[in-house]
């Protein structure tokens, strides 16, 4: 079976859907599929083409068995949003032209959160005469329209327009949390197309090791209780609940070692971090996007990885795929993020919860796990424990009966 796949992010980028797409089609290629990508040279999440790409009509390469076809777009960065939707729609019309010289495809998918890159994936469906499939990672336009980054019914309601166009036309619909599954039959999206494959982790990059005595002795880590925010910095992290607490902490209880790290790019970062600036603090550090081989050793020094996103009915629905990571390699999480992923944290026993966008709340937490040694090491056991569940590997092959089902139609 030859799988066509349009995704705007893929390695070396290292954002969630590039690890999640590259996983998966690993995993596709060892279990004996073909797969093709269509993306873009990889430039995310600051607009700037990696070094040894261009931003050029066509070029291709192999990654560990898949073929991966780049094509041209306008290139800007994780910021602004008409500059983006440029950069959706140019990849969107590269990656259907270039679709046209892939032979042979038995089965395409195409991936959100942005829909243009699913615009895409039905177009060459229908072009090819091909079954097609939306990999539907957020809900989008509701979220944009949550953290504010467009103003205006008529263009939210115009891509509403096309998002249910786009359900409704696809032969099948895989969504990573079940509340997705169900916003769908609430729209009336019949539900025998749609099925839930959940985010998962690389457990043979991600897992439990000793910390980085490096990183502890070049970030002056001694003896401190670390937390940690590692991932995009984005309009619907609102990051700044986490930098309240981090002042609140070196102000009222100024004996305690603790020290904040964020770790990633985004849309937010320089807000984040000139709001930092602005109080004063000292216990808080910020560190620029690193490759996957070395975040995990940032990973190893976090006592408590953090986990947050604005307190809004959207983010019920979403669970991040960063706490897969952070289980994987057995840090406990203090998340902020109310539904579907807070049961995931309470039934695991992973970690701790906390309201979101409630500094005070956050802060009682952290005042409480520093203290008592004995939960960290309880929730670290659980954590080795429960991401045997979120292997990527096996959660890819949970695609495959669904494909060859289409293409046996």
């Amino acid at each position: 079976m030859h799988i066509l796949f349009l995704t705007d992010n893929f390695p070396p980028e290292v954002n969630a859907p590039a690890s999640r797409t590259y996983e998966h089609s690993r995993e596709w290629v060892s279990s004996g599929e073909e797969v093709t990508i269509i993306t873009c040279a990889p430039n995310f999440p600051k607009g700037k083409v990696f070094t040894g790409y261009k931003n050029k009509l066509w070029q291709t390469e192999i990654i560990d068995g898949i073929k991966v076809i780049r094509v041209w777009t306008y290139i800007t960065a994780n910021e602004g949003f008409f500059k983006r939707i440029l950069d959706f729609i140019s990849f969107m019309i590269s990656a259907v032209i270039a679709s046209f010289f892939v032979k042979k495809v038995d089965v395409v998918i195409g991936t959100s959160p942005q829909f243009f890159t699913v615009c895409a994936a039905y177009l060459v469906g229908f072009f090819k005469r091909k079954p097609w499939v939306f990999e539907l990672r957020d809900i989008w336009p509701e979220s944009i329209k949550t953290v504010g980054a467009i103003k205006g019914s008529k263009v939210i309601n115009f891509l509403q327009k096309i998002e249910i166009f786009l359900y409704r036309k696809a032969n099948a619909i895989i969504c990573v949390t079940n509340s997705f599954k169900k916003y769908l039959a609430d729209k009336g999206i019949d539900s025998n197309k749609i099925f839930v494959i959940t985010n998962g982790v690389d457990s043979s990059r991600f897992t439990p090791r000793p910390k980085s005595e490096t990183l502890i002795n070049q970030l002056n880590l001694n003896d401190f209780f670390v937390l940690g925010y590692i991932g995009t910095h984005g309009l619907a992290h609102h990051l700044e609940t986490i930098i309240d607490s981090a002042e609140k902490i070196e102000i009222e209880y100024p004996d305690l070692k603790i020290k904040f790290i964020f770790l990633g790019d985004g849309a937010s970062k320089k807000q984040v971090q000139d709001y930092a600036l602005n109080k004063g603090i000292s216990n808080v550090v910020f560190i620029d996007t690193v490759s996957k081989d070395e975040v995990v050793d940032f990973w190893s020094i976090l006592d408590f990885s953090i986990t947050h996103l604005k307190n809004t009915p959207l983010f019920k629905s979403v669970i991040p795929s960063k706490i897969f990571e952070s289980i994987a390699m057995g840090v406990p999480i203090l998340h902020g993020v109310q539904g579907e992923s807070a049961d995931i944290i309470e039934s695991e026993d992973v970690g701790v919860c906390f309201i979101s966008e409630n500094m005070e709340d956050l802060t009682s937490k952290i005042l409480i796990l520093v203290k008592d040694k004995q939960i960290i090491s309880e929730k670290r056991v659980n954590c080795i424990s429960a991401a045997k569940k979120y292997n990527r590997s096996n959660l890819a092959k949970n695609f495959l009966p669904i494909f060859k089902d289409l293409v046996n139609t």
